[in-house]
């Protein structure tokens, strides 16, 4: 058991860059795909374009996990984001740059993949400018929309 814990330090702490509140937990939005890695990863790209994102870059995450000598070769936090968005945003908001792009972590475990990230719902308790709060919910919505098309 203590070895399966270990195994994962390294997500949680990745994962706590991503979530610098206490109660973390509630505030992200998972889901299970029973798919593989591959499969899952493509259908994720898929759906985050099909709802009019463009995908900036995706970022391996395990090569650095395996210089720690952890053994993970399947996992990746894919940044996207609407282009004029962003830019608006940035220059209006320019506090919550550090969130931008959008970001959603893919990672193996097992025979089935696990997709993770931030309810962006959540950034309304820090930014609560009235500018702002189209756009948490409307990503909530998206990722809630994103994350239901991928469990198969």
């Amino acid at each position: 058991m203590r070895q399966k814990i270990t195994k994962y330090l390294p997500l949680l702490a990745l994962m706590g860059v991503f979530f610098m509140n206490n109660g973390f937990a509630q505030d992200l939005m998972m889901v299970r795909s029973k798919q593989a890695f591959p499969e899952t990863m493509t259908d994720l790209q898929n759906a985050i374009i099909k709802h009019g994102y463009k995908i900036s870059r995706i970022q391996r995450v395990d090569i650095g996990l395996t210089k720690a000598k952890y053994k993970t070769d399947k996992y990746r936090v894919v940044f996207f984001g609407k282009q004029d968005e962003i830019e608006k945003i940035s220059r209006d908001y320019p506090d919550i740059i550090a969130y931008l792009p959008l970001k959603i972590s893919i990672f193996a475990e097992g025979e089935q993949t696990l997709v993770v990230g931030m309810n962006p719902e959540k950034l309304s308790e820090f930014y609560p400018q009235a500018g702002l709060q189209l756009y948490f919910k409307r990503w909530k919505h998206d990722y809630q929309s994103i994350f239901d098309g991928l469990v198969k």
